[in-house]
């Protein structure tokens, strides 16, 4: 026995030694959306204990954008949302976990918000994005709001009718940013601050299109039966045809897409957009849906 284990112990050796040790798992980045805030245990701490539960020992970051919770819950609705992608660039730089890359998985105005990220901040490099209802083309309306900000809620929807393209409106807040009125594409290209620039509707800038098309993967998970988001098809980078706001087209009859502004007719012929369906309301989905569907581009 002895000769034996004298016999195979060098070989276990240096069949280690050439593997190496196993390596650690990609770091994960998320961002909450609308009236949420990075640590709910009901939301984004749910979040963070099944990828921790499923992939041992991986970095979760979940944003906070301020220095309390309810700083960041105030925040998705009123901090301009280029300051808000600004501090979460300076976050991500700074921190050593994240230095070789990570992926990002964004809910709800936080899937178009970590899409910002990766055409303005590639350093450290993003390299799968997965978009959970994010709305990518924006909204033209809400016609239901998260948990208990319904009060809220209703003061957007009267303020964004009445003047979502003012500049007071546009600096302070964050839905107005997003805010995609087919009827005034004009005013919309022109003043809009925030979407209208990350969609490249009013010039090209070719290192935006650059970075996002570094990814390896952009996943849009759109909710099939989404009472919150107008329209739903945003969340697959779709929207209302021009001109009004009963017929929607998929992103592949878009000008962005057409034109290919942002590169997405390029990484859609690469296979390097995912577009996925899940059955349920905003943001509501099943722990299975989400181990088998969602996990794998985490691993």
């Amino acid at each position: 026995m002895a000769a034996l284990r004298a016999a195979v112990l060098p070989v276990l050796l240096g069949l280690f030694l050439c593997l190496g040790p196993a390596a650690a798992a990609t770091p994960l980045v998320i961002w909450h959306g609308m009236g949420d805030s990075c640590c709910n245990p009901l939301s984004m701490g749910y979040v963070q204990k099944l990828v921790e539960k499923k992939i041992p020992g991986i970095y979760v970051l979940s944003l906070k954008i301020g220095n309390s919770l309810i700083q960041d819950m105030e925040n998705s609705f009123f901090m301009n949302v280029n300051d808000q992608v600004r501090e979460v660039c300076s976050q991500l730089a700074s921190d050593p976990q994240l230095k070789g890359g990570y992926n990002a998985m964004g809910f709800s105005q936080g899937g178009q918000f970590l899409r910002a990220v990766a055409q303005r901040c590639p350093s450290p490099p993003m390299l799968n994005l997965i978009s959970v209802g994010g709305q990518h083309q924006g909204v033209y309306g809400f016609p239901r709001c998260p948990g208990e900000s319904s009060h809220v809620c209703d003061w957007i929807r009267k303020t964004l009718d009445l003047a979502a393209y003012t500049a007071a409106v546009q600096e302070h807040l964050v839905q107005a940013e997003y805010w995609h009125d087919p009827l005034k594409e004009e005013d919309y290209r022109k003043h809009s601050i925030f979407l209208a620039d990350i969609n490249q509707e009013r010039g090209i800038n070719e290192t935006y299109k650059k970075n996002l098309m570094a990814l390896k993967k952009f996943v849009m998970v759109k909710f099939l039966n989404d009472t919150m988001v107008d329209p739903p098809i945003s969340e697959w980078f779709g929207f209302y045809r021009s001109g009004q706001a009963k017929e929607t087209v998929p992103l592949q009859e878009t000008s962005l897409y057409k034109e290919d502004r942002l590169g997405l007719q390029e990484m859609d012929k690469a296979g390097k957009l995912v577009f996925l369906g899940v059955k349920g309301d905003h943001l509501h989905f099943s722990e299975e849906w989400f181990d088998t569907t969602l996990l794998p581009f985490l691993q």
